[in-house]
């Protein structure tokens, strides 16, 4: 069971992750920008972390200064840069495009892991690496008469989002061997609001965000999908192969597609069901227990 709680965690903060479109669509619709959402999202996950630290956690408050890296890591290199990247990308292809080239994540995962992290490559990651990027372009229902309109600078910024998704995984691997889950989030959304605010200038659009509908959601976005959806990944991120977990997470998409049918009443084939079956064939193999393990551990418990 111990060894099923981070899959879990992972698997369940994916699960909110994919719910984001539920607030973004809303605060679209009432006039803000898709930076603007961003920013919103990251200043309120900053406000109610910083809150629930004051309140419930204040030891966990204090990093040391030359630490301030790892969280620019976390919080610019991948909030900032992924979420830019992966808007410039829907601005230049099909937003279909837009996110396959966002779920090469766990490929780049993989490999920094590798090169960084010293974690084991394996046929398990590889094959499961591979059946989520082919899951994700099936549910994703791309057709080849929309590729051939792809502007280069869309790809270079797609697979830029890709990278910047994975660094959160990587940056955090490093910062969690210093500090707590809740310390890590923080400073993420921290960095991460103090960078995007000058950016978007979103104090000018004030009245807008004193609506009760755009409080409700902005709360809602910043909560949901936000402070819960990466407390929950980052937990489980401690006990979990930086690779492994990034391959979990790909059943956002998963999510997403299955709210968008009962929620907006968006078409979902069988391509789109064949897509999810080989997303979630994936997980289940890189989450396969171990043979050779299984088998010291009971006999371990005979002993």
């Amino acid at each position: 069971m111990k060894r099923a709680i981070p899959i879990i965690l992972i698997a369940s903060s994916a699960s909110l992750w994919g719910m984001i479109a539920i607030f973004v669509r809303k605060l679209t619709e009432v006039g803000f920008t898709p930076m603007e959402i961003v920013t919103i999202r990251v200043v309120t996950a900053a406000i109610l972390l910083g809150f629930i630290g004051v309140l419930k956690y204040p030891k966990q408050l204090k990093i040391k200064f030359p630490d301030i890296g790892l969280f620019v890591g976390t919080g610019i290199c991948s909030i900032v840069l992924f979420n830019w990247c992966y808007f410039s990308a829907i601005n230049q292809m099909n937003l279909s495009f837009a996110v396959i080239l966002l779920y090469t994540s766990p490929a780049f995962v993989t490999i920094l892991s590798y090169l960084f992290l010293k974690e084991k490559m394996n046929s398990a990651k590889i094959l499961s690496v591979a059946g989520t990027i082919v899951g994700c372009v099936l549910v994703a229902g791309v057709n080849l008469t929309s590729a051939a309109s792809i502007h280069p600078f869309g790809i270079i910024t797609g697979l830029g989002a890709g990278f910047g998704y994975a660094l959160y995984t990587i940056f955090g691997k490093f910062a969690l061997k210093k500090y707590p889950t809740f310390t890590v989030t923080l400073y993420t959304f921290l960095i991460a609001s103090i960078t995007l605010l000058p950016l978007t200038n979103l104090w000018k659009k004030g009245n807008l965000l004193m609506n009760g509908e755009v409080l409700l959601y902005g709360i809602g976005l910043g909560l949901v999908p936000t402070v819960i959806a990466y407390l929950l990944y980052t937990k489980g991120l401690e006990k979990t192969d930086s690779s492994k977990a990034a391959i979990i997470a790909t059943v956002e998409p998963v999510v997403a597609t299955i709210l968008s049918v009962f929620l907006y009443e968006e078409g979902f084939g069988f391509i789109q069901a064949v897509g999810t079956v080989v997303i979630l064939m994936s997980v289940f193999l890189i989450n396969r227990p171990n043979k050779r393990k299984v088998e010291i551990y009971h006999e371990k418990a005979s002993i």
